[in-house]
């Protein structure tokens, strides 16, 4: 097997333009979006107040997860991320299978956020229909990214501190309101006011577990922006873990703060909890805001996403699994045809908009699910791999080591594994094993037949024709 040096070398192009503030607020931009802001109540609805115990336990398969990774980053910064770390400690067909799930599973959140804009915007302007709002947001954010990675990591630098500056200012004002003036209502009673506290049962926490997953998604994508890294393995150390730090803080307080002022019976779907509970607490214009902010978080992960995307798919370019075409970047370091092909999710999302847009957000995050559990499930996997094949090789401790190792490792493995499984027995996200096993299996006959390592050899462009002009 060849060394890791030559993956680098294959994906060279990119520009090194981000600093650590701005990779850190790539992982919260992604991380912080749709999932927290409106899937928060999807999740409640699942589980009632246990959801915060829903929350911890996705919290802390991300803690396992964003280890791991940042360990394997920091000996190994490049676009490909952990699709080239299964091409290289597991064998290319892992690393095949993983950046095409994981594409796939990115594109379809790339709708899911967009879809969520419609959702938001209604609120100002019901009368709107939804794809109206679909088209002409993401043409301004496709623009954001066709510019450099150093426009991108400044904008997104200012969208992720919009929403960290009203997350705090979300959790003073709540906090004051639970603690401080308690209003008729509202305070902790509303945890067990209404079936208990656990209302589901056990199956309904577990089950909103998924949800927590897909809240969380996203805070992966540091490690492939960390290929466009000033300084890789100083950004990463300190990125990872100021970027967890601050998603479970936020993730916990703001969920247990809104739970003490909205009854969980009245967290719907049909807008924001954040806004509901701007709308109970009554501060005048409030809700206003909050809604606005949910808008620029929405639009900041798609942002993000978008980026992560035309990545991932310009390092399958770069393997020799896409066309040529799609790795090739112009002098502004953009890989414009990756980035053309990541838009459709965009479509999809416009069409289900169209289509059922009551189910438009439901549909798409079911069934992006799977890329991403498996996904999250393959890094624990490569880990193994990695970490026993670092110490046999008898390289240097690094900056960064995953602590507890295997068992840790094995335990965020296990994790993603029954929450894999758990899909099947939910109404709502059995789409995401029914549609996902029979794409990987498609992925891997595909793989087999156009893909082995002999055919990759020969067919594979080299870098030299991999820039336009």
């Amino acid at each position: 097997m060849s060394a890791f040096q030559d993956i680098i070398q294959r994906e060279t192009g990119l520009q090194r333009h981000l600093t650590a503030p701005q990779m850190a607020m790539i992982a919260i931009g992604g991380a912080i979006g749709t999932g927290l802001f409106l899937g928060s109540g999807f999740a409640i609805s699942f589980a009632g107040p246990s959801v915060i115990i829903s929350y911890a336990i996705g919290a802390l398969i991300s803690l396992l997860l964003m280890g791991c990774l940042a360990e394997m980053t920091v000996a190994h910064p490049t676009s490909g991320s952990f699709g080239a770390y299964a091409e290289h400690y597991i064998g290319p067909w892992a690393g095949f299978l993983v950046r095409y799930a994981y594409w796939a599973c990115v594109v379809l959140a790339v709708g899911t956020e967009v879809t969520a804009v419609g959702v938001y915007m209604g609120y100002w302007y019901p009368e709107v229909p939804q794809w109206m709002w679909v088209l002409l947001f993401s043409s301004l954010l496709i623009g954001v990214n066709t510019l450099s990675v150093k426009a991108f990591g400044a904008v997104e630098y200012a969208f992720s501190a919009i929403k960290i500056a009203a997350i705090v200012a979300f959790i003073l004002i709540g906090a004051y309101v639970v603690f401080g003036s308690r209003p008729a209502g509202i305070g902790f009673e509303n945890y067990t006011a209404h079936g208990g506290f656990f209302p589901k049962g056990l199956w309904g926490t577990w089950v909103a577990v998924i949800i927590a997953i897909f809240s969380y998604l996203s805070i992966e994508m540091i490690a492939v922006a960390a290929g466009e890294a000033k300084d890789p393995e100083r950004a990463i150390t300190s990125a990872f873990r100021s970027t967890m730090i601050r998603l479970v803080v936020f993730y916990l307080l703001t969920v247990a703060l809104m739970l003490a002022i909205v009854p969980w019976t009245a967290a719907g779907t049909d807008k924001s909890p954040f806004v509901k509970v701007m709308e109970i607490i009554g501060i005048p214009g409030a809700a206003g805001v909050i809604n606005f902010v949910v808008l620029v978080a929405a639009l900041s992960a798609m942002n993000s996403q978008l980026y992560i995307t035309t990545r991932m798919m310009f390092s399958l370019s770069r393997a020799g699994h896409a066309p040529a075409a799609l790795g090739r970047v112009n002098p502004r370091g953009v890989p414009m045809g990756a980035l053309v092909l990541s838009c459709s999710g965009v479509a999809i999302a416009t069409l289900l908009s169209l289509w059922q847009p009551e189910q438009s957000f439901l549909l798409m995050m079911a069934v992006s699910m799977f890329g991403a559990m498996f996904t999250w499930f393959m890094i624990f996997v490569t880990h193994l791999f990695f970490r026993r094949r670092w110490v046999a090789q008898g390289n240097a401790p690094l900056a960064f080591r995953m602590a507890g190792f295997p068992v840790l490792t094995l335990l965020g493995a296990g994790l993603m594994l029954a929450a894999m499984v758990s899909t099947l027995w939910t109404d709502v996200f059995r789409l995401t094993l029914l549609t996902g096993v029979p794409f990987l299996a498609v992925l891997g006959v595909v793989y087999a037949i156009w893909y082995r390592p002999g055919r990759i050899a020969t067919d594979k462009p080299s870098v030299a024709m991999q820039r336009t002009g």
